[in-house]
Formats: structure tokens, sequence, C-alpha cells
């Protein structure tokens, strides 16, 4: 009888553990909800490495609380010991896209060298910042770049994605714009242009709310341009996970 003792108590520990984790979600869920009604509504209530601690995922954001809902915490959550970032880490794991799953027949498509790595850009052919990075990717080896047109930031931008998606040559018409400021043709007559609202939609799903928006290879999704260099850290980084 002795030997099934310790399996007994941890198999109730366990039970209290989930029991209390159950109780504390309850209360921070009621307490949070009764003070903050215009608070969002909370996706997922989960505990942290800090006892005492839980995660409030709301979407792709994520905040802390105490077992009570009694303070909200906003910041990075850092473990000293390994230096890991873990709010980063979860956010990145919450952010990541299947890259395999993409719909690339829906991109423009440019490649360097081997073009053996692989990008996505999601780009509005109005952004400053996505011509900026359009150029700076030129410095960079052996990329395929898929590029999703994602007319969001109003004027003509719709009119000049559907411009340069019509070309006779999207790409070419894409990078002689981007790269050299040649203002794609004008569409005349019948164009499938239904991926840009395919692009559009999926976008939106993927909460994707500024250009450029990057997705490497191993799902992982950046805001903003970045540097080559921090780009070529990224293929590193894709790759080893790979």
């Amino acid at each position: 009888m002795r030997k099934f003792v310790p399996f007994l108590m941890a198999a109730l520990a366990a039970a209290f553990l989930v029991q209390t984790a159950c109780a504390d979600e309850a209360a921070i869920r009621k307490n949070i909800g009764e003070r903050l009604p215009d608070f969002p509504a909370i996706d997922e209530v989960s505990k942290t490495p800090i006892p005492g601690i839980y995660e409030l995922r709301i979407g792709t954001e994520v905040l802390y609380t105490d077992e009570q809902g009694n303070h909200i915490i906003e910041g990075q959550l850092i473990e000293t010991k390994t230096k890991t970032n873990l709010t980063e880490a979860r956010v990145n794991k919450l952010t990541a896209i299947d890259f395999a799953a993409l719909p690339l027949k829906d991109a423009i498509v440019w490649k360097q060298g081997t073009g053996a790595r692989k990008l996505v850009i999601f780009a509005d052919p109005n952004c400053g910042y996505c011509k900026r990075f359009e150029k700076d990717l030129q410095g960079i080896k052996d990329v395929t770049v898929y590029t999703f047109l994602y007319p969001i930031l109003g004027g003509d931008s719709p009119e000049k994605s559907r411009n340069i998606w019509c070309a006779k040559d999207s790409t070419k018409a894409w990078r002689e714009w981007m790269l050299d400021g040649t203002a794609p043709p004008r569409s005349m007559g019948q164009c499938d242009s239904a991926a840009l609202q395919r692009n559009t939609a999926m976008g939106k799903k993927f909460r994707v709310n500024g250009t450029p928006a990057l997705v490497f290879e191993d799902g992982k999704r950046v805001p903003g341009a970045m540097s080559v260099e921090q780009v070529e850290k990224q293929f590193i980084l894709s790759r080893a996970k790979g």
C-alpha cells in the first residue's frame, strides 16, 4: 500500500492545482468584468512561471494580472536565468502564420540568385517604408520575395494596386514603381483582380494593421521594415528552426 501513497499524493496535488487555477480564472474574469466593463473580451487566462501571476490573452495581445484580477500589468516578462523574453516568445507563437498555407499564387514574385530563402511581404504601393525596404532587399542574395498587394492606406492605393496587378508584367510594374517611381500603366478593359480582395480578407484575418508586414518561412511575422542585417539574421534563425 505504501508504494501507492506517493502517486496518490501527486494526483491529489495536481487536482488541487487545477481546481485552484480554475477558481483563480473565475475570480479574474468576474472582477475585471465587473470593475472594467469596457475592458476587451478575454480570450484565455493561463498561468505564468511566476506564482500568483496570470497571463491574459486578448486576441494576439498579452497582458498580466494577479490571481484576483486586482491589477493589470502591461509589459515584458523576462526570464533572467536564460535571458528569454517570455512575452515576445508568446506573442510570436500567437501571431505565427503557416507559411506553407499562404496562397502564393496571389502574390507578386521576384527573386535574386538561387531564390532559396523565402520572404512574404504585405505591402501598399503608397507606403514609403515599403519602398525603402524594397530597395534594401536588393542587397540580399538568394531570396525569393512574395508580395501581397495590400492597399490599406487609402487614396489611390486600391487603383495603383489594381493597375500593378493587371499589368502585362505585374512584377516589372511593381518594381518599376517601388524602385524607380515609374507609375504603372492604367488598367484598361477586363482584369481578374479578385486576388486583391482575397489579400485584403487574408490581411484582416491575420490582423495585419500596417505595411510593410513580413512573414518568414518559420511563420515568424514582423510588423514594419527591417534592416538588411536583421533580415539576414532572421533567415538564419528560420532555417535553424526548420
